[in-house]
């Protein structure tokens, strides 16, 4: 049976922020919300159709389109169009999808590219010259790579040599020297190409380019260096340097990607024999059924792993999952805060005594420094002092105008300006602030004490080590570089508050059929990285999009050691090896939902030589609805000796979806419930001879005593422990009650009629009149400043399929005041129906334009939005929730 195609709203999303009624979490909604090209679509040919006469039969029927992209690859037959001269949109897109040779069609979406977080970016400037180390060491100290283990495969000589990386991104900075300076054969960025060219946004027609250099933007320098970044003057290098990049640009200087060029790029990427593909690019889907999901797991089917971010959206809680991460055996990867945050200061050297030059880095303030050599004096031994230049000095203070002042920040006593003030009054002339917390320095301002001709600023680590010097009665000189011209210095500062946790912005899973998203956790969270030369060289970020190249690599590394590329075979390991989390907020000491971070933080090292393999890498014992009584996984034993294996379980925090006497998903951190599933086995203890295997099934018991209506979602790790050192685990999740019978998926009261004109969108009162200008746009749009009739609706949960109906209230339709549930629509209006959507809000202005192109007389009217349940079938009315609004009339001018 052939689906129907969809549309998306054209108008409205970004616009439900303004409303006063939308009070959720919008900014991680809208960031995530894909839009739509208005007329665009994307079909997938039957086989031995082609898009030659696909656009033949189309000219046949007098529809004229004006071609996209052709998208004739091995694992997707088809192409994308805009319709052009098209009065009626809708029966034109109708008729297209009946058509014989039409497998599948789906509107033109649109991808922005991920709000990542950056940190810290170099100056352009100092990038140019010669850059300094923190520490010379031959080992991997890179806290990412400490953290997943990449450190000890790497120090056993594995570097992804010999395997291929297909990056879909922003382009890159080739020229970069850390990223080999060059492309083309024999470069480390080999191969690739730019779809795209500067001018795209995602709307218009790709203007594409053989060479994928990115001259306006900077994620895919950045993801590029955390998969290959080779030796440079930082002293890091990616997770796996040896590989070979392909780097394929999605992306012009401003606005998104759009679903065919994704397409395209994860095609040719294919087909341009990429070993691996990943992409940091997602929106807030939770189905599996668009078409850059199917695509995605195609080509793991095919045999070539796939890893996409799971998405920043962590704000808004349960059931977030994005797409195409949310494909079927794709890798979604969530993110684990890096246990050190880098920084990168300005380089400048001590001695103490006769003693040679050693590094320090340092922020400049202002005023800044510029080329000095001074001695240093403390105005107080007592690094712990907190109330430091607070008050006069002593009347036995030395002239300070020859001096670099040392002082201890303090934000309680006094002022900053207080404090320079008072050592001015001493002829101080350069002060250097030294921190009182363990955090970066920061650039401090006392321009207000015109005698200060220069500040800056160290670490609390700096400082004290400097006062231990001045306490010792060392003589401590400091050499200054005017900080444009200074040397890099990077260092790092313990993250005691969140290292090692789950990253607050990292999306929540599961999908809407309860699959399990995410997969595995990476560091994302506080990532140094390549950035473009012009950017500065060298950046700090946050987010997916760096803990998922993170995993493309480790990937990359583990099939070296291992001879074996094959996604299951990886994903197995990744998901047995990897170490669950524990809960980051409050004082619980249980594991964090499996639908936050998957199996856990990626351990490299342990996939590279795991000797017993899982047959799953998750489980998902669905809803109550379609509970999954019992499951099954096979654990084999590929050493050379027997090993008896004790299987037990480690329980994870449970959440509630949503807070009671609420009906749209609640922020995270949501609710916890202090209830937990029980799992039997058919057996607790097995031994498995070498070169063996055992099945073993696994009953769960849901947790009892929950709110059902609340929708929690349990999970919890099936452990598996070996007598040969292995520790191996599979996660699991389950709903207790029902995704059909959620409270609500169209609140009544957040589906209403408004006035578009109003800048807060208010709700209108019964039989409201608009006056509007006669429509003459076939896509619908709105004049601006026109008061159109708006219909506002909340969807509290996904749908396949939202529908908004143009319901006629007349004599002729024999309709009754407050009774029109029977009364047919006359149509839907622009931009519906909608298939495979995820909650949000859709703001959209009836201009009078019916989504087949045709007028609504003048005439009262309610909208019938319509909305099928999860689970729910497309052709039984009681599957679908309705909410009628009330009427109001519209009159054309």
């Amino acid at each position: 049976m052939k689906l129907q195609y969809a549309l998306l709203p054209l108008f409205g999303g970004a616009l439900a922020q303004d409303a006063p009624h939308l009070s959720h979490d919008l900014d991680a909604i809208a960031d995530a919300e894909p839009s739509v090209v208005p007329g665009a679509y994307i079909v997938e040919f039957e086989d031995n159709e082609d898009a030659g006469s696909f656009y033949g039969d189309l000219r046949s029927q007098n529809m004229e389109a004006e071609p996209r992209l052709d998208l004739s690859y091995s694992l997707f037959k088809g192409c994308s169009f805009q319709l052009k001269n098209t009065s009626d949109v809708e029966v034109a897109a109708q008729r297209i999808s009946e058509m014989p040779k039409i497998r599948k069609m789906w509107p033109v979406r649109i991808h922005e590219i991920p709000k990542d977080e950056l940190v810290w970016a170099g100056n352009a400037e100092a990038a140019r010259s010669s850059l300094r180390k923190r520490q010379e060491s031959g080992n991997d100290t890179f806290s990412p790579h400490v953290m997943t283990q990449v450190d000890k495969l790497r120090a056993e000589g594995f570097t992804g040599a010999g395997i291929r990386i297909g990056v879909v991104d922003s382009g890159v900075d080739y020229n970069h020297p850390a990223l080999g300076g060059c492309f083309g054969e024999g470069c480390l960025i080999s191969y690739g190409t730019d779809l795209v060219g500067d001018e795209y946004n995602g709307g218009n027609a790709p203007v594409p380019d053989p060479d994928p250099h990115d001259s306006c933007g900077s994620h895919g320098t950045h993801v590029a260096g955390i998969i290959a970044a080779q030796e440079n003057e930082l002293g890091f290098t990616g997770a796996a340097p040896g590989v070979t990049l392909g780097m394929y640009r999605v992306f012009g200087c401003n606005g998104g990607a759009s679903d065919d060029v994704l397409l395209a790029a994860f095609n040719q990427a294919f087909e341009d024999g990429s070993d691996i593909i990943t992409a940091s690019i997602g929106s807030a889907s939770g189905w599996s059924e668009d078409p850059w999901a199917v695509l995605a797991q195609r080509i793991v089917e095919a045999g070539v792993p796939v890893t996409i971010a799971a998405g920043n959206g962590g704000s808004a809680g349960l059931f977030y999952a994005s797409t195409a991460a949310n494909g079927k055996k794709v890798t979604a990867v969530a993110s684990v805060d890096n246990t050190e945050t880098p920084f990168v200061l300005s380089g400048a050297t001590f001695r103490a005594g006769n003693g040679s030059a050693e590094s320090f880095g340092w922020q400049d303030g202002f005023p800044p420094y510029g080329n000095v050599s001074l001695p240093l004096w403390a105005v107080s031994n007592n690094t712990e002092v907190e109330d430091d230049a607070c008050s006069a000095l002593p009347d036995d203070t030395p002239d300070l105008a020859d001096y670099m002042v040392l002082i201890r920040e303090t934000w309680t006593s006094c002022s900053l300006p207080e404090q320079a003030q008072n050592i001015a009054a001493k002829g101080a002339r350069y002060i250097m602030v030294y921190r009182s917390v363990p955090d970066a320095p920061i650039a401090v301002d006392v321009q207000v004490v015109p005698e200060i001709i220069s500040i800056g600023m160290v670490t609390s680590k700096q400082g004290a080590e400097w006062v231990r010097l001045l306490n010792e009665d060392k003589r401590v000189t400091v050499d200054m570089t005017k900080s444009s011209q200074a040397p890099v210095f990077l260092d790092f500062i313990p993250n005691t508050a969140r290292g090692g946790l789950l990253s607050e912005f990292t999306s929540w899973g599961p999908t809407w059929e309860v699959d399990v998203k995410p997969q595995v956790a990476a560091p994302g969270g506080n990532i140094l990285s390549t950035y473009p030369l012009n950017l500065g060289g060298y950046a700090v970020e946050s987010g997916t999009s760096m803990s998922c190249p993170l995993t493309a690599a480790a990937y990359a590394l583990v099939a070296e050691a291992r001879g074996t590329l094959d996604p299951s075979t990886l994903e197995r390991l990744f998901s047995s090896t990897a170490s669950p989390k524990v809960w980051a907020e409050g004082s619980s000491d249980r594991l964090a939902p499996v639908a936050q971070q998957g199996a856990g933080l990626i351990q490299v090292y342990d996939a590279a030589y795991a000797t017993t393999i899982l047959s799953v890498a998750s489980i998902s014992f669905n809803d109550t609805d379609n509970f999954v009584p019992s499951a099954s996984f096979t654990i084999e034993n590929l050493s050379s000796e027997e090993v008896t294996y004790e299987l037990g379980h480690l329980e994870a925090v449970t959440m509630y979806t949503f807070k009671e006497g609420e009906l749209y998903p609640a922020s995270y951190p949501n609710p916890i419930a202090d209830a937990y599933a029980t799992l039997e086995f058919s057996e607790s203890k097995v031994t498995v001879p070498a070169g063996g295997s055992k099945e073993i099934t696994v009953i769960p018991t849901p947790p009892s005593g929950l709110d059902e209506k609340l929708l929690p979602v349990y999970s919890g790790y099936i452990t598996v422990n070996g007598t040969s050192g292995e520790s191996l685990s599979i996660p699991y999740l389950g709903v207790v009650g029902s995704m059909y019978a959620v409270p609500s998926v169209l609140d009544p009261d957040w589906v209403f009629v408004s006035n578009w004109s109003e800048f807060r969108l208010p709700k209108v009162v019964e039989n409201t009149v608009f006056t509007i200008p006669y429509p003459t746009d076939p896509t619908g749009r709105p004049q601006i400043n026109a008061s159109y009739p708006a219909s506002v609706i909340q969807l509290n949960v996904g749908t396949t399929i939202l529908r908004c109906d143009l319901v006629p209230h007349n004599d002729s339709a024999n309709a009754t005041a407050g009774d029109v549930s029977k009364v047919a629509p006359i149509g839907s209006i622009t931009t519906f129906p909608i298939e495979y959507t995820s909650r949000r809000y859709f703001i959209s202005a009836f201009t009078g334009m019916l989504a087949d192109g045709t007028v609504a007389p003048e005439g009262r009217y309610s909208f019938r939005v319509r909305a099928l349940k999860i689970f729910g079938d497309t052709a039984k009315e009681e599957d679908y929730e309705t909410v009628e609004t009330v009427a109001f009339e519209i009159v054309y001018t």
